[in-house]
């Protein structure tokens, strides 16, 4: 019996190495810097072990507008986009020709390079010296006026960025809802039409419950993905995102992290673990909902 707990802990060492180099030493090592204050990189050397660093990135206005920014476009694009997606695998679903060739196009903005997509994107929407873009022209057909989604207004910043994270994640979803969709077993809609059930009726009690786990799956990856969102303001509005107001909480620390004179590791190490609490909050609500709300 010792034999062969001493075999599987050493077929386990590889990967526990890995984590412990690449997981666990840099998360130690975060919580470390981030409460050594006046931590100067140059010298590498700190004034004293506090909560110092916490409180500087919780008064800092770009901090508070990076997070005001990721909390709005993780409560719009999450719902959104997953709503959305479990429509196009329902209608994807219903469809018995050429369903492959729709899936294929919806799914190609998934592996299209995202900052490609991004410039792409602020093409559609700039507004220039010399033309307001071609959304701006759809709107001047329908009677608006043109707005800058650039550089204009706050709202219409945000509109562009949860346009575009919409974009962006949604053939995931839908690849993985249509999915989903195909393993329900047709018994059960089979029973349900034997007994005159209504399609609504149907959904709501049978698809609904059995792709419920797929549903949840993809609510709690979206949360962490657009927590994490960086590059896709970066695509839109440039590499100055505080100056553009649309800075994210990921941009925020790379922000900190290598800004002039050597950055800032500490604020950046407290930035990044205020961003874990919330992130793990929010995981441990969604785990608490889904004891109740997913079916497995």
């Amino acid at each position: 019996m010792q034999k062969r707990k001493l075999k599987a802990w050493l077929y386990l060492l590889p990967a526990l190495l890995f984590l412990g180099v690449f997981l666990v030493y840099p998360l130690i090592d975060v919580v470390v810097y981030s409460v050594e204050e006046g931590f100067t990189s140059v010298s590498q050397t700190y004034d004293g072990v506090g909560l110092g660093n916490y409180n500087t990135v919780l008064r800092d206005p770009d901090f508070l507008q990076a997070l005001k920014n990721t909390v709005l476009l993780v409560a719009i694009t999450v719902p959104l986009s997953t709503l959305l997606a479990l429509f196009i695998s329902l209608g994807l679903s219903s469809i018995k020709k050429l369903r492959n060739l729709f899936q294929t196009v919806y799914f190609l903005p998934y592996v299209t390079n995202t900052l490609a997509v991004g410039l792409v994107f602020m093409l559609l929407f700039d507004k220039t010296e010399t033309t307001d873009g071609l959304i701006n022209l759809f709107i001047r057909i329908f009677g608006g006026g043109a707005v800058d989604f650039i550089d204009g207004p706050y709202w219409a910043k945000m509109f562009v960025m949860c346009f575009y994270t919409v974009w962006v994640v949604l053939p995931f979803k839908v690849l993985i809802l249509t999915s989903a969709l195909a393993s329900v077993d047709e018994t059960y809609y089979k029973a349900a039409r034997m007994d005159g059930t209504r399609k609504g009726r149907i959904f709501l009690r049978i698809t609904l419950p059995m792709i419920s786990p797929m549903i949840f799956y993809l609510v709690i990856t979206g949360f962490i993905g657009a927590f994490k969102a960086y590059s896709d303001a970066v695509a839109l509005f440039g590499t100055n995102l505080n100056a553009a107001g649309m800075n994210t909480l990921v941009g925020y620390v790379y922000d900190k992290l290598y800004s002039e004179g050597g950055g800032s590791p500490a604020l950046a190490s407290a930035a990044a673990l205020i961003l874990f609490a919330i992130v793990l909050t929010i995981t441990c609500i969604n785990l608490m909902i889904s004891k109740k709300k997913v079916h497995y």
